[in-house]
């Protein structure tokens, strides 16, 4: 089955604050780029590579909420590791390693900007 999810924006309050914190947590490097709207986008993966991408985005028009839609981050076994830099990057963990049985572990963290994220790992 193709995936019904193929693209999701983050908005940022401070656009530099948040690409360094997703950086540093998920330890990737982000892909900067102009957006239509004018404004710029940090890519966490190449979207021309397939499959579902995202980014953070800089219009301010676009406000992060703890409400609403949560996506989750597959941080392949690494849950703990990266729990473990949330705090010191600046970001907040509102629900700890939760284990989901036979699915894995998940948790939720507020990113530097006010949005609430999950974490998944299948281990």
């Amino acid at each position: 089955m193709k995936n019904v999810i193929n693209w999701f924006n983050l908005p940022s309050i401070d656009f530099d604050r948040a690409i360094e914190f997703y950086s540093t947590v998920l330890e990737i490097q982000m892909f900067r780029m102009p957006s239509p709207d004018g404004f710029e986008n940090a890519f966490f993966s190449n979207p021309q590579d397939g499959g579902v991408s995202g980014a953070i985005g800089s219009n301010p028009q676009q406000k992060p909420s703890t409400e609403g839609t949560t996506i989750y981050f597959d941080v392949n076994g690494r849950i703990d590791e990266v729990l473990g830099l949330v705090p010191g990057s600046g970001g907040q963990i509102i629900m700890p390693k939760t284990n989901i049985g036979e699915f894995g572990n998940i948790a939720l963290i507020m990113d530097t900007e006010g949005n609430i994220v999950g974490l998944h790992s299948a281990v």
